[in-house]
């Protein structure tokens, strides 16, 4: 059933078109499009409505609140940090303390009535929806506050004026600054939406496209245990899936790639307080938040969504743990990697290689270097100088300042759709993600470089270490009558090389799979129960986490990098060379050294078909084969 308000200060989803963005902001606008038209389609999406900007309007005007902003914000140089959070504190102190009128009170009371159907305690997410939100050449996305459970009209009446009040958070206020939006024409709607019990569930990020290369050709998901802050704010490294749009459309599978995150923690419902803290045991740890069945499902109504706002999408999601059920709680437009010009290509490449300190999940693709500044909290970033390499747990939106001058970002926690992964993203930062142990390896005023040029693996060597910026500009190549195909090693390259001119790859070497996706010697995963090397063990068990049967992680991860390879070339052919590594160079790999002789000369050695059809190696040949088939 239809319901409808009469009040200005409300506007049912039901009510609401994209075309109301000045009146209900972007995050509602499509909230209350999706719920109007993509329902019909089979997209889920949890009730809610929108206290307007009239009421933002209201509770400023009536406090006499506008007029001190006005004054406050006059003088203010935003690159001052110590100024900007003064003035930010005094601004949403006055929201918080302005009181709201009988009307907007009433109009929400009312409509939380509705929505609960007069159930008390009834929970709901309560979030800020600003008018300028997700244009195409806007990224307000994650500025102002959220809060989720929120339980009665007290409780949701203190919530909306503390989303009203995050419009002026440091971050908010800095960045319409820098981007030259006037404060006083932003305004702020809130969104009251019904709770999805993800607390028992999972939740997660969508985005249709890969957001290191901007490729269009996958959905990427992230998933992690209890509500959705969590992964947004980078407290977990969350698991991680690709899926091949193609595959999607044409009824196929088209899983292209899994990798499980840590997931040590989870954000849940609590008694006392709206939200708690709490552990997430290890045999969950070792399982996906997501069916197979799941992740599909998720990726046909992420290309659903695309499809009808015909641009790439920023797409959040929950799962209720009651009833098993998905849901869409909210969708924007990427405008990051959307934005990027593929007409030029810009390569970052190492003059050479140092020792490495530490390895995470590369965000962009560059390389930054510079003295690190360890910061362990926020009221601290006073201390950080401009081309520092910041280096803390995790950041949230009162960090933006200081990431916006540093030369790289490293966070011990988070993966690609973390806070520090979507602002570096944007800011053109180079950050290392979910390194688990930043704060204890890198010390204040050490000298280091991090590099995210080596696909998802972002690695952080010692010292300055010299490099390169190539600019390809792909217009400038004249078009050839000979078809150009690539040599293709390393899959996690695979989506940025899409955007060259090529008519697919000619040589696709699995041993270079080897080296980069799987690291492993296949037939230390074959025997790994008589493995000698207990140092090489730890490590596969590192690796191979939530794999009983070793070589299944062998077969799995060699099909996912071709996988990622076909996929970044399709529709064009791919030609896959089986391995033909010498001995010396599987040696390398973990626990290679208890299986390969010592040739003295490799190149002629034991490799390739004699390798195949070898005793010794035949078992290791045949996780080759299976990955193919």
């Amino acid at each position: 059933m239809k319901i409808h308000s009469t009040s200005p200060y409300i506007a049912w989803f039901t009510d609401i078109s994209i075309s109301d963005i000045s009146t209900v902001g972007g995050k509602n606008a499509s909230l209350g499009e999706m719920y109007s038209s993509l329902a019909k389609k089979g997209i889920r999406i949890p009730n809610g409505f929108a206290v307007t900007v009239d009421a933002y309007w209201a509770i400023l005007r009536e406090s006499g609140a506008d007029k001190k902003i006005k004054l406050l914000l006059k003088d203010l140089d935003e690159r001052d940090v110590k100024q900007l959070a003064i003035v930010g504190k005094k601004i949403r102190t006055l929201i918080l303390k302005a009181s709201l009128s009988k009307e907007v009170s009433d109009a929400i009371t009312v409509a939380y009535a509705q929505l609960s159907k007069k159930r008390k305690q009834f929970a709901v997410a309560v979030r800020s929806s600003a008018t300028a939100e997700d244009l195409p050449d806007a990224s307000f996305a994650g500025q102002q506050e959220s809060f989720l459970n929120v339980r009665g009209i007290a409780d949701l009446l203190s919530a909306v004026k503390q989303c009203m009040a995050s419009l002026f958070t440091d971050r908010a206020i800095s960045y319409r600054a820098g981007n030259g939006y006037d404060h006083m024409s932003v305004a702020l709607s809130v969104t009251v939406q019904e709770m999805v019990h993800s607390d028992t569930g999972s939740s997660g990020v969508m985005f249709t496209m890969d957001t290191e290369s901007g490729f269009p050709g996958v959905v990427l998901i992230n998933g992690s245990y209890g509500l959705g802050d969590y992964i947004v704010q980078g407290r977990v490294t969350p698991d991680q899936f690709y899926i091949f749009k193609e595959g999607v459309k044409k009824g196929k599978s088209s899983i292209i790639s899994k990798m499980l995150g840590s997931k040590e923690v989870k954000l849940v419902y609590g008694n006392k307080t709206r939200v708690k803290h709490a552990v997430v045991k290890k045999s969950e740890r070792d399982v996906f938040s997501l069916t197979d069945h799941d992740v599909i499902v998720l990726a046909k109504w992420g290309l659903i969504i695309e499809e009808y706002y015909g641009k790439p999408q920023d797409i959040e999601w929950a799962k209720d743990g009651k009833t098993g059920e998905l849901f869409i709680v909210q969708a924007r437009p990427e405008t990051v990697k959307a934005a990027s010009n593929h007409a030029v290509i810009e390569t970052y490449n190492l003059h050479k290689e140092g020792k490495i300190l530490l390895r995470g999940t590369a965000v962009g693709q560059r390389i930054g270097a510079g003295k690190v500044r360890v910061i362990n909290n926020v009221k601290d970033m006073k201390t950080f100088k401009k081309g520092e390499v910041l280096v803390t747990r995790i950041t949230d939106p009162d960090w933006e300042p200081i990431m916006r001058i540093a030369s790289a970002v490293i966070t011990e926690q988070g993966g690609k759709t973390s806070h520090a992964a979507i602002v570096s993203r944007e800011l053109g930062v180079p950050a290392i993600v979910g390194t688990k142990s930043a704060r204890k390896v890198l010390k204040t005023g050490q000298k280091v470089t991090a590099s995210c040029a080596k696909g998802d693996d972002g690695i952080v060597y010692a010292g300055i270490l010299p490099f390169e910026v190539k600019r390809t500009e792909l217009t400038k190549i004249p078009e050839t009558k000979t078809h150009i195909m690539m040599n293709v090693g390393d899959p996690d390259h695979a989506f940025s090389l899409s955007f060259l001119p090529h008519q697919g790859v000619g040589l696709a070497r699995l041993e270079f799979i080897f080296t980069n996706f799987i690291r492993i010697h296949p037939l230390a995963l074959i025997h790994y129960k008589t493995l000698k090397d207990k140092k090489a063990k730890v490590q596969i068990d590192e690796l191979t986490r939530g794999y009983k049967d070793k070589s299944a992680y062998c077969v799995d991860k060699l099909a996912e990098g071709i996988a990622r390879i076909a996929t970044a070339m399709y529709p064009h052919k791919v030609v896959v060379r089986m391995s033909d590594f010498k001995s010396n160079e599987y040696a390398t790999l973990i626990g290679g050294k208890e299986f390969e002789p010592k040739e003295q000369n490799p190149m002629i050695g034991w490799r390739g078909a004699s390798r195949y059809y070898s005793d010794e190696y035949k078992p290791a040949f045949k996780l080759e084969c299976e990955a193919l088939v």
